[in-house]
C-alpha cells in the first residue's frame, strides 16, 4: 500500500476518535491508533477496546513530563497570578498535538488525524495552514487550536467538521462501538471532580484572604482567596452590597479583587499578547485590520478592529463592548467576513 496512505490518530477511546479511526481505515487508509499517557493515572484501557474494536495497532505515547510543564503547572501558575487559564489550548499545542505530530515524524508516517471539530486548510495563495470552523458552531473546535504551528497545521487531518455528533453516535451504535456510549469529554480532564481550588492549593500552598474593592479604591469586604474569582464572576462572592456587583479584577500583587456595579464589567477593547498568525501572514497583521474575535470558547465573534502592534502585542477596539474580558483566557481572531477562518490568536492581558 501506499504510504502516504498511512495516517496517525490520536485515540483517547471517546466516540469522535474511535470514529475517525473507523472512517480512516474504511477509507482505505492504514491506520495506526495512539493514545497519550499523560500521568501515572491515566486510564489507556477505552483507547486499547477502542483499537482492537476498529482493528488497528495503537502506540502509546509518553508525555507525562510535557503535561506535568504545559498543562498542570501552568495552570496553577496562572490561578495563583490572578489569571484563568486555558489548559486545552497548551495542551494541544505542545502536548495532543505535538506529541502526535513528533511520533509521526520518527515513525515515517506524514499525517496525523484527531476527532477535533474544525477544518485545517492551506491558503493556495500564501500557503500558509489555518483552521477553520466546523459547520456546527456548538460544537466548532477551532478555538482551541490558534496556537498550533505551521508545521503541526501541515501534518493535521479533522474530518469530522462537516458530521452531526448524534448521526456519529447513532451510527457508532449500529457497528456495536463501545465508545458509542462514551460521555463527553470533562472540561478539565485532570480534574474529573472539579475540584480546581484543592488541585492549586496542593501546588501553591493555600491562599489568603484578602479584600474586596470598589471602583473608588474602598474595601468593601473580604474575600476568601484570589484563586477562588474570576473576571465576569456575579455569584458566590459572599458579600451583599445592595445591589448586583461583577468582579472586574483580581490583583495578585496586592490580593485585591475588585468590583463593580452591572455594566461596569463591560469593556471596549482588548489587548493580547503572543501572537500566533494562522491565515493571515504576520507582515499583513496591520492597524485598521477588521476582524472578528471570540474572547472565550463559548462566546460569538464580536466585530472588532485592529489599533495598535508593538512586538507580538495587539490592541483591539470593540465595535461593542464586550462582557467579562478575561486576563488568561484567548482571544482568536477570525475573518470579518464569515468568522469562519482563524486568523490569529493571543493570550489576554489588561
Amino acid at each position: 500500500m501506499n504510504e502516504n496512505r498511512t495516517i496517525l490518530v490520536g485515540m483517547s477511546g471517546g466516540l469522535d476518535s474511535t470514529y475517525t479511526a473507523l472512517a480512516y481505515r474504511e477509507n482505505g487508509y492504514r491506520v495506526e491508533g495512539a493514545v497519550l499517557r499523560m500521568s501515572e493515572e491515566t486510564d489507556i484501557s477505552a483507547a486499547e477496546l477502542a483499537a482492537a474494536q476498529v482493528g488497528i495497532p495503537l502506540h502509546v505515547i509518553d508525555a507525562q513530563e510535557a503535561f506535568e510543564k504545559y498543562v498542570k503547572s501552568y495552570f496553577a501558575e496562572e490561578y495563583a497570578h490572578g489569571r484563568t487559564p486555558n489548559p486545552c489550548v497548551m495542551c494541544n499545542r505542545y502536548v495532543k498535538i505535538a506529541g502526535l505530530c513528533d511520533f509521526a515524524e520518527k515513525n515515517g508516517i506524514a499525517r496525523v488525524s484527531t476527532g477535533h471539530y474544525a477544518r485545517i486548510h492551506k491558503d493556495r495563495e500564501t500557503g500558509r495552514y489555518y483552521a477553520q470552523a466546523a459547520d456546527d458552531r456548538k460544537k466548532d473546535q477551532s478555538y482551541v487550536l490558534w496556537q498550533l504551528t505551521q508545521k503541526q497545521l501541515s501534518m493535521l487531518e479533522t474530518p469530522l467538521a462537516d458530521r452531526d455528533k448524534s448521526g456519529i453516535r447513532e451510527e457508532a451504535r449500529r457497528r456495536g462501538l463501545s465508545a458509542a456510549e462514551s460521555k463527553e469529554s470533562q472540561d478539565i480532564c485532570f480534574l474529573p471532580d472539579g475540584n480546581y481550588v484543592g488541585f492549586v492549593e496542593a501546588r501553591c500552598g493555600t491562599f489568603p484572604e484578602g479584600d474586596f474593592v470598589d471602583e473608588t479604591g474602598k474595601t468593601v469586604g473580604r474575600h476568601a482567596g484570589i484563586i477562588r474569582y474570576t473576571v465576569g464572576q456575579r455569584k458566590g462572592l459572599g458579600i451583599a452590597l445592595g445591589h448586583p456587583v461583577f468582579v472586574t479584577k483580581i490583583n495578585a500583587e496586592t490580593n485585591t479583587v475588585h468590583l463593580a456595579p452591572a455594566g461596569r464589567e463591560y469593556m471596549d477593547g482588548v489587548t493580547v499578547r503572543g501572537i500566533v498568525c494562522q491565515k493571515l501572514p504576520p507582515e499583513k497583521l496591520v492597524p485598521g485590520l477588521r476582524t472578528a474575535v471570540k474572547i472565550r470558547y463559548a462566546a460569538p465573534p464580536a466585530d472588532a478592529v485592529v489599533m495598535e502592534i508593538t512586538g507580538d502585542t495587539v490592541t483591539v477596539r470593540f465595535d461593542i463592548p464586550q462582557r467579562a474580558v478575561t486576563p488568561g483566557q484567548c482571544a482568536v481572531f477570525y475573518d470579518s467576513d464569515t468568522a469562519r477562518d482563524v486568523m490569529f490568536g493571543g493570550w489576554i492581558v489588561l
